[in-house]
């Protein structure tokens, strides 16, 4: 009896790579949470980026809002439902589980980073890391690893589409969230890393995860056939 398994999300060929690029911006998040946990102002990078784009006009300023809408609740969801019925039209359970998987994991780790970081802007509102951020930059990973298996790329292709996603998604969302003043650089910054430091082990453990009962299929057929 031979078990075949559904691909896998996270394909083979990038874990090395993504695993070490997961690591250095998991440190990232960490050394910029330190660095501005407490926080009510910019810092001396953050200052200087403010200077040339914050308060940006139409029409830019209506790009920045479109794409700010992307990472609101009503613009989220229905990013996701469109990203996860496609999935399932192409007849990928498991790519749609991580579409979910890995965007909720994202904002969640951002959500309780805000807590612990304690950064604000605006008078009390919590700002590191960025959430908005965080969610598109996850989504674009989630998109480029699907997208990276289906097409069977190899590892030097598969990683440069993966970081090229996740660098477009996380520079359009950050300079948004800037632009619009709802951010700091380095909160969009902490954004983008938290992104990459999560999503790729959220694949890993949904790949572990759905694989198995199809190990405990194969090891109960081994086992009924001695």
């Amino acid at each position: 009896m031979t078990c075949r398994s559904a691909p896998a999300v996270l394909p083979p060929s990038l874990r090395g790579w993504l695993g070490l690029i997961a690591a250095l911006a998991a440190l990232v998040v960490v050394l910029l949470g330190v660095r501005y946990a407490g926080d009510s102002g910019p810092g001396t990078v953050d200052a200087r980026i403010l200077a040339s784009v914050d308060g940006v006009r139409p029409p830019w300023r209506q790009v920045a809002l479109a794409a700010d809408f992307l990472g609101e609740p009503v613009g989220a969801v229905t990013l996701v439902v469109a990203v996860v019925t496609g999935c399932l039209l192409l007849r990928r359970p498991r790519a749609a589980v991580l579409v979910v998987a890995g965007a909720g994991t994202a904002v969640g780790t951002a959500t309780l980073l805000k807590s612990l970081v304690g950064r604000t802007i605006h008078g009390g509102n919590l700002s590191y890391p960025s959430g908005h951020t965080a969610f598109l930059t996850a989504l674009a990973l989630v998109v480029a690893l699907l997208a990276t298996g289906r097409l069977g790329l190899g590892r030097t292709a598969g990683t440069s589409l993966v970081l090229a996603a996740a660098l477009v998604a996380g520079a359009v969302m950050g300079w948004a969230e800037v632009a619009l003043g709802a951010h700091y650089p380095t909160d969009a910054l902490g954004g983008w890393c938290t992104a990459l430091a999560v999503t790729p082990a959220t694949a890993w453990l949904v790949d572990r995860t759905a694989d198995r009962p199809a190990y405990r299929t194969a090891d109960a057929g081994r086992r009924e056939r001695r």
